[in-house]
């Protein structure tokens, strides 16, 4: 028996709040998931710094990218298994990259990525490709195993039906995380009928379809999706414990810059300051070492690391008003004036901050980024644009929201020296919004 093919003597199980199982009885799935570089994301949080807001939201990117396997596996092992439009032999690529496509997320995920410059999909393909236990692992499968699993997740393997269950606009990757998200979190937001739309997924020529009964299901999955997304993932509290983690890491970097003599030397960020850093070296970075910094950095004698740590270790985070850049940039500007005046950096306690979703759309030709559509199937066997037939999707449709916020340390505004100055700063703040 080859390795592709090779089954666990026994069926593994993990317990899930969300799925109840998820059922492991290949062996190279199995591997993959004993891997250092799969058991790394127990060790980051699927939702970053949520879990300030929503103190159940500590699950981390190792149970989301179990979910997504799971959901995999169901579709190719029982809604698809036996139709003619789905090619077998695709299984187990699909499902290595339904449990590896989150595999090259940094500590905090966004909020790093956004100061260093990273990318974690190219992260998640150089670990595929790179001298790593996982591509150890794929490789035994078959010469240029990893590569296909590469491309799956780079959106550029042939077969776009494997494609779209790891990413498009109602992938296996969304149905996870937006169950799992509203189950840490415990809103209610997130809950659809997952069950409804996996019966009425259907593999076509080269993409999968919806069956048109399914349509009301799809509608609630999409309004679900849009209101985890401006209730959860953009909640402003949430951004301003991200707001701070960027401003922590960029100060760290701007004082490595100054030859800064730290008490507690950033070690394992010197190689991401110049970004010299290796594979070996991203893959020892996790959540615990940045926490450990943080701490350490809360006694530092830079003022400004020191409360920025304090500050995020602690849960003493900024408030916000709303912001407008349209209007409001001049004043942005006084404002900015105003804090150099009061003693307090604007570039590490007044930022700006926005979040823009677009909840669905349908392919425009000509646009950069192509938007696959979700495509209903008729009874008479045509193919409908989910919008053409939903009222709901239409409505919403090619709209992107956009949220604008301006964050700053309020405690600095009411006591202390220049009082005359930082009254002006409150009046300006308090003039709906800036």
């Amino acid at each position: 028996m080859s390795y592709a093919t090779q089954k666990l003597a026994e069926e593994k199980v993990f317990k899930d709040p969300v799925h109840r199982y998820v059922h492991v009885r290949d062996q190279v799935i199995w591997d993959l998931i004993n891997s250092r570089e799969v058991q790394r994301l127990r060790r980051i949080k699927q939702l970053g710094t949520s879990y300030l807001v929503f103190h159940g939201a500590e699950h981390s990117r190792f149970n989301h990218s179990l979910g997504v396997y799971e959901i995999v596996r169901r579709i190719s092992d029982d809604i698809f298994h036996g139709r003619p439009e789905w090619d077998e032999s695709e299984r187990l690529v699909v499902l290595c990259a339904a449990l590896l496509h989150d595999l090259g997320h940094g500590p905090f995920s966004h909020s790093f990525e956004k100061v260093f410059a990273l990318d974690h999909e190219a992260f998640t393909r150089k670990i595929l490709l790179g001298d790593t236990e996982v591509n150890e692992i794929l490789s035994k499968v078959s010469t240029g195993f990893p590569e296909k699993v590469a491309e799956v997740i780079a959106k550029t393997y042939s077969n776009k039906q494997v494609v779209s269950l790891i990413s498009s606009q109602i992938d296996a990757d969304r149905m996870d995380y937006l169950q799992r998200d509203a189950y840490y979190t415990g809103v209610s937001y997130g809950h659809f009928d997952m069950e409804r739309i996996l019966r009425v997924m259907r593999p076509l020529d080269d993409q999968v379809v919806i069956k048109s009964s399914g349509m009301h299901a799809v509608e609630d999955y999409i309004m679900s999706r849009y209101q985890m997304y401006w209730q959860v993932y953009f909640h402003p509290v949430a951004r301003s414990a991200e707001v701070i983690l960027r401003k922590i890491l960029q100060r760290a970097k701007e004082l490595h810059g100054l030859g800064y003599k730290f008490a507690q030397p950033p070690t394992h960020f010197l190689s991401f300051f110049d970004r010299s850093f290796t594979l070996k070296e991203y893959l020892a970075l996790d959540e615990g070492v940045l926490m450990t910094y943080f701490q350490l950095w809360m006694t530092e004698r830079d003022p400004i690391l020191a409360d920025l740590c304090d500050r995020f270790v602690n849960r003493r985070l900024f408030q916000y008003v709303d912001f407008d850049p349209g209007k409001d940039y001049k004043k942005l500007g006084e404002l900015a004036q105003l804090f150099h005046s009061a003693g307090i950096d604007p570039e590490y306690y007044l930022i700006d901050d926005s979040t823009s979703d677009l909840p669905y759309d349908f392919y425009r030709p000509g646009e950069e980024e192509e938007r696959l559509p979700i495509h209903l199937l008729m009874p008479n066997g045509d193919i409908k644009e989910l919008s053409r037939l939903s009222q709901i999707v239409d409505a919403i449709s090619g709209k992107r929201r956009t949220d604008y916020k301006l964050y700053f340390p309020a405690e600095l505004l009411i006591d202390g020296k220049k009082k005359a100055i930082k009254q002006q700063i409150l009046e300006m703040l308090r003039e709906g919004g800036v």
